[in-house]
Order: C-alpha cells, then structure tokens, then sequence
C-alpha cells in the first residue's frame, strides 16, 4: 500500500522535476510541504480496502484519487498514462492514430474544437462548435469528460469503430457518425499560389517544423511581387506555443506578441518581435473560426493588435491558457498541467470569449468541409478565401485613388 501512496505523491512533486514543450524550460524547486496530511489519504484508502462492500484493488483508488485531483483543475490539466502521453508527443510531430478530433468544454458542453484535416472526424462531417451527447450510445456531459478521453483513447488505441451522437451548435437536431481510426499525418503548412499573385496558406496546427515550414514557403515567394497574402488559421486548434510566437514574429518588425501570466516564476513573460521580418509590404489576410483556438489565437490576435494583418471571418474559440507537459517521477508518465494564462498585445484576455474578426463573416458555409479547401482542389466555392481576395483588390484600388 505505502508504495503506490508513494506513487501518488509522484505525481504531486513531479511539478519540480521542470517544465517542458509549451513554455517553460527550468525547473519549479518549491520544497515538498511535509506537514500537509497525507496520511488521512493513506489511512481513508486502507479503510475502504478493509471495510467496503465490494472489493476494489488499490490501484482503483489510486487511480480514482488522481482523477479527484485533476477535477478540481480546469478542463486542459490532465493526467497522461504512457498510452495518452505518447499520442500527444506524437501529434505535436504531425502524426497518431486515432480519430482527429480536438475536444473541450465550452458553456459547460463537450464541444469538438476541430477536426483535424484528412482525419475520420472530417470525413464524417464533424465540424467546430458541434456538441457531443453520446458515445457508443451513452449519454455524455462535461463532467464525465476523462471517461470519454479514455473511452476514445482505448477505441484508438485498439482499432475499434466509435459511435458518435453530436449537434451542431445551434441546431435542435442530434446527428449520429461512426468512424474507424486511422493514422492520421498533419502536414502543418500547405499553400498554393492564386491567381493575380494572391498567396494563399494554410496552418492546420503548431507543431515542432511549423516555423522552418513557414519560412520555406515565404522564402519561395521572395521574389514574386506578391499582392496580397492569405493564412488560413480555420480550425488550427493550436499547439505548441513557441511556434506560434516564432511565427507571428516572422510577420512583425516590432511590438508585443503575446504576455504570460503564472505563479511561477517563469510562466511570467512578455514576448517581443524582433526586428527581422518577412513580406513586410504584403497586405496580411488572416482566416479565423470557432475551431480556430489556443495558439491560432495567440498568433491572430498578435497580428491583428499590432495592425499587421485583417482578421475575416467568425469569433474564435477562446482558449486563453498556456498548457505544459510535466514528465512524472513514473517514467512514461506525464501531467498536462495549465500554467499560465495569456493576455494579447493590447491586454485583453480572450479565454472562453474568443478573438472578435475585423470583419465578421456569419455563414455556416465556412465551417463546413467542402469550404475547408484541400490546397491542391483550392475552387472558387470558398467563400471565405473569395471574400479575402476581394479585399487585397480593394485595398489595392485604395492605394492608387489615394
């Protein structure tokens, strides 16, 4: 017994032992608080080891006492088995197995922030904002998110359809989808050039190349006079910071990207542009929508509040909080711990609020997949890309009467 009470600690000081992917890189040396009163906790799971009608294993309790843990923290902290850690560390690096989709809680509702793009949740119809109510037939709410978590992740993890009943925000009518999983490859960056020299990209997530993709890509266009540029963040659900932040700074000569506010000491951070910059004179046309969250954010609300690019489109997702993956004293192990929250350029918390578009684009038409064009099919039906393109010649036009 002591050794998994033991076990369980872990997981509480394994906040020392440094934070990593998302933000911080040093370590929170706080010392363990011996007199908090964990031998209550030792002597409540030998009590119903003991004495309880049914007979439950101590990791039962063990587990159940994590879970306790986490469901006073915020929807994003997690503890992450082996299983769940390795398929987080690997959609960062743009590929898993699985479903493709990106869940939270939003007004209290399991709401799929997006589907990944090319993934089962996509093929399904499964779009941003769409509510889950069942699973394999079995009511859900937001306080049996872990249950459902681990309900997909054993689905994936075992190859096993998954039954879907969900409601598209704002509709009275429940849809059913079943999907198998399948290896799921995210190209972050793709792009095609249109026609009058019109770029067009597409950030479908922060991963651990987005940065060297971006400059690539910009780097091919060096020397076509480009007249407009077009970065396509709908239904981006974020990822790693650092990438959102080293990409915005491509774009910004100057100013603040983004300020991170924690109780440690280094979740506390102003970020700042530097002086190198890339299409500097290109009129910047961001994309946005409600699967649009965290990191997507953080990018378009840097852009938008230094007066670098116009945002189209719908209110995002408002995800406004800094998560990092904590490794536990229990290798394979890991704690997805909320850190920090951020703050835009301007000082506006947009968490559970979202970023408000420069011009608001209300059509169901750009949340559904046929107008989340596959970059090598890009048609004129998109009529969230037609609309930026009729801005860049607006703006043009402006120019030359001016």
């Amino acid at each position: 017994m002591q050794r998994f009470i033991q076990n369980l600690l872990c997981i509480v000081i394994g906040l020392t032992i440094g934070l990593s992917v998302t933000l911080a890189g040093k370590e929170n040396t706080q010392p363990f608080n011996a007199q908090l009163n964990y031998p209550l906790l030792l002597d409540i799971i030998n009590t119903i080891e003991t004495y309880y009608v049914d007979d439950v294993s101590e990791g039962e309790l063990i587990n159940a006492a994590i879970s306790g843990i986490f469901k006073k923290l915020d929807p994003y902290s997690d503890f992450l088995d082996t299983e769940a850690y390795s398929e987080m560390r690997d959609s960062n690096k743009g590929e898993y197995f699985g479903f493709g989709i990106e869940i939270a809680i939003s007004d209290d509702k399991v709401t799929i922030i997006s589907p990944f793009p090319h993934s089962p949740a996509e093929r399904a119809g499964i779009q941003a904002g769409d509510q889950i109510v069942k699973v394999n037939g079995k009511a859900v709410d937001a306080e049996g998110l872990e249950a459902l978590l681990k309900e997909i992740r054993h689905h994936s993890s075992n190859d096993l359809r998954l039954s879907l009943t969900l409601s598209h925000q704002g509709s009275e009518n429940d849809y059913q989808v079943a999907m198998e999983p399948s290896l799921i490859s995210i190209q972050s960056v793709t792009a095609k050039l249109l026609p009058d020299n019109v770029g067009y990209i597409r950030l479908a997530s922060f991963q651990h190349d987005s940065t060297d993709e971006m400059i690539a890509q910009l780097s091919k266009w060096q020397t076509v006079p480009l007249r407009g540029l077009i970065l396509d963040l709908r239904n981006n659900p974020g990822g790693l910071l650092d990438e959102a932040i080293n990409i915005a700074d491509i774009f910004l000569a100057k100013g603040r990207i983004v300020s991170t506010q924690g109780r440690f000491f280094d979740a506390n951070s102003d970020y700042y542009a530097s002086p190198q910059t890339m299409m500097a004179k290109v009129p910047l046309l961001v994309l946005i929508n409600k699967g649009s969250a965290s990191a997507s954010e953080v990018l378009a609300a840097a852009l938008q509040d230094n007066g670098r690019a116009t945002l189209i489109g719908q209110q995002s997702f408002g995800k406004g909080t800094v998560q990092s993956l904590i490794p536990t004293l229990i290798e394979g192990n890991a704690i997805k711990l909320t850190i920090a929250k951020y703050t835009t350029p301007k000082g506006n918390d947009i968490n559970t609020i979202g970023i408000a578009p420069d011009i608001l684009f209300e059509t169901a038409a750009m949340t559904e997949p046929q107008s989340m064009p596959i970059i090598s099919e890009l048609t004129p039906h998109d009529s969230m890309v037609n609309t930026a393109i009729t801005w860049i010649n607006n703006s043009e036009l402006n120019k030359k009467g001016s």
